[in-house]
C-alpha cells in the first residue's frame, strides 16, 4: 500500500508550529506495513488542498490529509478535499447532534470562560464531510475526520490526529517488512555495498548517514521477509556494523 501524505498549515510553513504529525504519521504507517511515498506541506489554500487530493487520490493506493477541520474561517481542508473528489459537502446531522450537545456540556462545565468570552460556535461547518463519507469522532476532538474513498482527513492537532488515525490503522496493514543495519562507517565508503544489497536481493534500500551522536544506519525493506533476512546477513558480512543506538537516539534521528 503506497501512501501520501498531505500535511496543511500556514502556521506550520512559517515555523510557528513544529510538524511533527508528517514523522509520527510515516513512522506509524510504515509499522503497520505499508509504504509513505510523499510527504508534503501545503498552506491553508482550499485550491491547493483540492488539486493535490485529486492528483494524489489517483497516484496512490491511500492518502493521509492532516490540519484545517474544525470550522473556523482557515478551517478549509474538509470542504477542499470534497471538491478535490467532486463531492458535495454537506451537513451531517448526528454530528451536528453531537457537536450541540458537547458545547452544551463545556458552557456547563466551563461558566468562567462563556462569561469572559463570546464563544461563537459554527456548528453547520464543523458538522460538513464530504457526501459519502464516513465520519471519524474521536472525545479528544471538537470537528470530525473523516473517509472518502481513499482519501482519510484527520486533525492537526497531534493529540486528537493520533487518536484518529488509531481509529483507522487497520486499514493501513501492508506485507511491507524492514530490517535496519547500523555502521560506523560514512555514508560515502558505502556505495558498493548499497548497490550490491539491492542488485541481489530486489530490495528496497536506504541510507541514512552518521553523525556525531549515531551511527549510520542502512535500512531494507520487501514484502518477502525473507529476501530481509538474506539481504541483512550479506550486509553484516560486507559492512562494519555496530549495536543499535539507544531509543532515545532512535527517536530524533
Amino acid at each position: 500500500m503506497n501512501v501520501a501524505i498531505l500535511t496543511v498549515g500556514d502556521e506550520l510553513l512559517a515555523g510557528a508550529t513544529t510538524n511533527t504529525n508528517g514523522s509520527w504519521l510515516a513512522k506509524r504507517i510504515t509499522a503497520q506495513g505499508s509504504t509513505v511515498d510523499r510527504i508534503l506541506t501545503i498552506p491553508d489554500d482550499h485550491e491547493l488542498i483540492a488539486d493535490y487530493v485529486a492528483r494524489w487520490s489517483d497516484e496512490f493506493d491511500a492518502v493521509v490529509v492532516t490540519g484545517g477541520i474544525g470550522g473556523t474561517p482557515d478551517d478549509v481542508t474538509v470542504e477542499a478535499v470534497a471538491d478535490g473528489l467532486e463531492r458535495e459537502f454537506v451537513v451531517h446531522g448526528d454530528i451536528r447532534e453531537r457537536l450541540v450537545e458537547k458545547a452544551a456540556a463545556f458552557r456547563d462545565e466551563n461558566p468562567e470562560l462563556v462569561d469572559e468570552y463570546d464563544l461563537q460556535l459554527d456548528f453547520e461547518a464543523a458538522a460538513s464531510i464530504p457526501e459519502g463519507a464516513t465520519p471519524i469522532i474521536v472525545e479528544e476532538g471538537w470537528a470530525p475526520g473523516c473517509v472518502v474513498e481513499n482519501v482519510y482527513v484527520f486533525a492537526g492537532i497531534p493529540d486528537e490526529m493520533q487518536a484518529m488515525f488509531e481509529r483507522v490503522a487497520d486499514e493501513f496493514r501492508g506485507d511491507s517488512t524492514a530490517e535496519t543495519v547500523y555502521t560506523p562507517a560514512p555514508e560515502g565508503a558505502l556505495h558498493e555495498a548499497l548497490e550490491g544489497v539491492a542488485d541481489r536481493f530486489d530490495v528496497s534500500v536506504g541510507s541514512y548517514p552518521r553523525s556525531d551522536s549515531r551511527p549510520g544506519r542502512i535500512r531494507v525493506s520487501s514484502s518477502d521477509p525473507e529476501t530481509v533476512d538474506s539481504a541483512i546477513a550479506w550486509l553484516r558480512a560486507n559492512v562494519e556494523t555496530t549495536a543499535p543506538p539507544s531509543e532515545s537516539d532512535t527517536e530524533s534521528a
